[in-house]
């Protein structure tokens, strides 16, 4: 599995053809307790850059882009009745949704672990 990332605090996990997709531990820290999760629905097609999901906290409402473009094959139905699952595994179990690739030369324009440390200390 493959791990990227992106500079609106998304990250992404390859696994075969299938990618999971949810917010950094940066963004969740950003944005405090998490009290809303509206994740996409089964078969939403997306382009890089579209709106796919939406998070609100006590501080503010931000909305969750699509790293890479691909269709939606399930939402993180756990995050309607527990959205602290965010808080308190952004990077497991807190995932938004799972998605097919449709442009896999997409995941180039990502980056890998080590960029994403290096971007997040200079904020």
């Amino acid at each position: 599995m493959s791990r990227y990332f992106t500079e609106d605090h998304e990250w992404i996990e390859v696994d075969g053809d299938v990618a999971t997709v949810g917010i950094t531990e940066y963004a969740q820290s950003q944005l405090g307790d998490i009290v809303f999760v509206e994740v996409p629905d089964e078969g939403k097609e997306l382009s890089k850059g579209d709106d796919a999901a939406v998070v609100e906290s006590v501080k503010a409402a931000s909305d969750v882009y699509a790293p890479v473009s691909g269709t939606v094959v399930e939402g993180n139905e756990d995050l309607a009745d527990n959205p602290a699952l965010v808080n308190e595994d952004p990077e497991g179990e807190g995932w938004f949704f799972k998605m097919t690739l449709s442009d896999e030369s997409e995941l180039e324009g990502l980056m890998n672990e080590a960029k994403y440390q290096a971007f997040v200390s200079k904020l």
